[in-house]
């Protein structure tokens, strides 16, 4: 298998992994082909309510739901914003840099990080900071409590002021020497600040950086780097305190963010994040098979191979459905019961590199391409 390195400005090495940069990285192997999908089911009503376009993206793009309707970003430094109701687009800022990872967002403040390695925030629509990172930065910033949260790839974790730029805290700790090329795990659970670093959940106290526990979704094993490699991907799946991860390639896990208590892990072979609700738990595996765990004890719910040799993104749980992406441009929704096809949906034929997301009652995705779609589940 061809792997491809890139070193940090840390002298960290950082691995490639599923967002399908290099061939080596990709998370279904290409002799693979995929089954056809055949006529669409038709057993869920989905439309099209608009499209737009934002131009290419080229990394891995963090859609965020905000009032408007949702915030975007494009590879040249475009932030836009998009109307959900209607797919009414206008330009927010631009920053004449190409983004390396984003985006986050609250009301008015948005944040990104450059391919320069440079962490910009904005504040309604205007530049107001912007701090050299130490180390490479995969996962889109975190803006919460007047701060901006950063996981950078030489695991360590900072904290700055949204308002002034000031780094408040540095949290830094040792780590393997290699890490993804893939957005990690970085979110709020009330006052904590949850990260994956390394195979554990860390729960960090978001005013001064102290660690409050740590809890492994998985442990390193194996002879070699990159046998031992087993960083979290995001997104990571929230329901009230319960936090569940997954383990690139090696398991998927809830904790308990109140405690820090695992509550299970389980063996798991996928490269994207989850989505769940308070009683499921889901992903796709890399093989493309996708997969729900009961939430309270990780017991196998189905496991759907319709979809088996497409690069799947993370799915995202509906009302009556989940929705998931695929390489091909398609958006397909299956029963939350039993995995089976409800109905399917094509874009532009380009990728789904952001979303399924919701935000204003609309299903959104964005393709490769550019292609910003809104869909209309029932």
């Amino acid at each position: 298998m061809k792997i491809s390195f890139i070193r940090t400005l840390s002298k960290t090495l950082v691995l490639c992994s599923s967002f399908g940069v290099l061939l080596g990285c990709s998370s279904t192997p290409d002799k693979l082909i995929p089954a056809d999908l055949g006529l669409n089911p038709g057993l869920l009503n989905v439309r099209l309510a608009w499209t737009s376009n934002i131009g290419p993206v080229d990394f891995q793009l963090e859609p965020k739901a905000v009032e408007q309707g949702v915030l975007l970003a494009n590879s040249v430094g475009s932030i836009v914003s998009i109307n959900t109701a209607n797919g009414a687009q206008s330009l927010q800022v631009s920053l004449g840099e190409k983004i390396a990872s984003g985006l986050g967002a609250s009301t008015e403040v948005a944040a990104v990080v450059t391919r320069n390695n440079e962490l910009i925030t904005t504040l309604s629509g205007r530049e107001v900071w912007r701090q050299k990172m130490l180390a490479q930065v995969f996962t889109a910033p975190l803006v919460a409590g007047g701060r901006v949260l950063i996981l950078a790839a030489d695991r360590s974790v900072s904290a700055f002021d949204a308002a002034s730029g000031r780094r408040l805290w540095l949290l830094q700790r040792p780590g393997e020497s290699l890490v993804l090329r893939q957005s990690g795990v970085l979110l709020a659970v009330g006052d904590t600040l949850v990260a994956g670093l390394s195979g554990q959940l860390v729960s960090i106290n978001a005013i001064n950086g102290v660690i409050r526990w740590e809890s492994p979704i998985a442990s390193p094993r194996g002879t070699n780097e990159i046998e031992r490699l087993v960083d979290l991907v995001g997104p990571a799946s929230r329901d009230g305190s319960i936090v569940c991860a997954r383990a690139f390639q090696t398991a998927v896990g809830c904790v308990d963010a109140s405690s820090g208590n695992l509550i299970w892990s389980k063996p798991a072979s996928g490269s994207v994040g989850l989505a769940g609700d308070s009683k499921l738990v889901v992903g796709a595996e890399s093989d493309g098979k996708l997969m729900a765990w009961r939430r309270s004890n990780g017991e196998s719910v189905w496991v759907s191979e319709r979809l088996k040799f497409r690069r799947l993104t993370a799915p995202v749980l509906l009302i009556r459905s989940i929705a998931v992406g695929d390489d091909e441009g398609n958006v397909h929704f299956v029963s939350p019961i039993d995995g089976s096809a409800l109905a399917y949906l094509k874009t532009d034929g380009s990728a789904i590199v952001a979303g399924p997301i919701m935000a204003g009652g609309m299903l959104v995705v964005v393709t490769r391409n550019g292609g910003v779609f809104g869909i209309k589940p029932e």
